[in-house]
């Protein structure tokens, strides 16, 4: 029970941290890359940030790597 409470805690702060990344990304541009999707209809917009996912999926990949070659 003891590690449960870690993981939750860890995964909330995870999730505050990429909240405020995308907060910060949107102000330089970020937020729009090409391959995002927007499907806009009466009564609902859906955005899916593809390349924003992918950017993301680039960097932290890249950081983790350093990470872990110098352990």
């Amino acid at each position: 029970m003891d590690a449960l409470w870690k993981v939750l805690v860890a995964c909330g702060l995870f999730l505050v941290a990429a909240g405020l990344a995308v907060l910060i990304f949107s102000r330089f541009g970020i937020h729009r890359l090409p391959g995002d999707v927007v499907v806009r209809r009466p009564h609902l917009t859906l955005y899916v940030p593809v390349g924003l996912m992918i950017l993301l999926s680039v960097v932290l990949t890249i950081v983790l790597n350093l990470v872990a070659r110098k352990k």
